[in-house]
């Protein structure tokens, strides 16, 4: 550095004499004097980083036991599947004692995806008490070692549903989000039949009114075909926004019903109307790096068991490339 200096105040001593300018004198120096530092190699910064890999991890919902979570554990543990959702039902025996449940689920080397914390009621009056019910819910899935809360909505069954119903359940989800995630523990609205958001545009609106710092998404693929959408699209359109999904299949009509086409029953996958292999692949497309938790409601044939669906379901995903993100007790 001082030998630079130096160098430049010799030219600018030289245009004292000179019929040349100093600043002129200086920038010619600049351009032929040594460089203060060496060339750095830039092209590495030339290639665009790659986003990180999908990375799908596979959970079961325990819906399917209608109410027997302790068997539901036994069994989608055996099953082989890493992850599980229960719903709020399991309050009744762990609500106090959310340690036990923890230890539970430890045992059985499974991770507490969610709690299904029931539908958000949007009534004014019932305000104060839906969100700390839902924030008590989500206290309950922190203390259990779980990872998130997921709720639908309660749509009113006296008068029709307006844009204002939309928007008020969007604010009001924002407020429960903002108590879950005081505990650490986000929230996802889960798209649903006969609910608020049974429609794609329904959905729309409900998130456009919801604050996305702590409302996601928690889509399911199922009811959001029977609602009228595409879940290939809707994966893809709210890419970024989704906490976990449900992967179902549909069925419709039902074979008992069907003169009626609005008839509709959730059957294993593959089964239904479903485009799971599409759907599969926008989720890896959006490099979604989360559970995807495999839910069937009811078991659709009585000849068969919960656990008997849920090996169905194991099967159809390894045969579709999934055994990876599936694991063995």
């Amino acid at each position: 550095m001082s030998s630079r200096r130096t160098f430049l105040a010799g030219i600018g001593a030289a245009a004292v004499g000179s019929l040349l300018p100093t600043d002129r004198l200086v920038r010619l120096a600049e351009a032929f004097a040594p460089p203060l530092y060496p060339p750095i190699d830039l092209s590495y910064f030339e290639t665009p980083v790659s986003p990180a890999p999908a990375d799908l991890k596979f959970g079961y919902a325990a819906i399917t036991w209608g109410g027997q979570d302790l068997q539901a554990i036994e069994d989608i543990a055996a099953v082989g599947f890493p992850g599980i959702q229960l719903r709020s039902n399991v309050l009744k025996e762990f609500g106090e004692r959310p340690a036990a449940l923890r230890e539970i689920l430890a045992k059985h080397r499974l991770t507490m995806v969610a709690l299904s914390s029931g539908g958000v009621n949007i009534d004014p009056a019932a305000e104060a008490r839906v969100i700390d019910e839902h924030a008590r819910n989500a206290r309950f899935v922190h203390d259990a070692g779980g990872l998130y809360l997921q709720v639908t909505d309660q749509r009113p069954n006296d008068r029709a549903v307006d844009a204002a119903d939309m928007r008020r359940l969007g604010k009001l989800l924002t407020e429960i989000g903002k108590r879950t995630a005081d505990v650490g523990v986000p929230l996802g609205y889960h798209n649903h039949m006969n609910n608020l958001g049974e429609k794609p545009e329904e959905v729309d609106r409900i998130l456009d009114a919801a604050d996305p710092r702590y409302v996601r998404l928690e889509l399911d693929v199922a009811h959001y075909q029977q609602g009228g959408g595409d879940p290939v699209a809707a994966i893809r359109k709210y890419a970024g926004r989704h906490l976990f999904f449900h992967l179902k299949d549909v069925e419709s009509p039902r074979p008992d019903k069907a003169d009626d086409p609005k008839s509709y029953r959730w059957v294993e996958l593959g089964r239904g109307r479903v485009d799971v292999p599409g759907v599969l692949a926008a989720i890896d497309g959006i490099k979604f790096r989360g559970w995807v938790i495999v839910e069937l409601d009811a078991v659709p044939d009585k000849s068969r068991t919960p656990k008997a669906c849920a090996e169905n379901n194991k099967k159809y995903l390894e045969d579709h490339g999934y055994r990876k993100n599936l694991h063995s007790h």
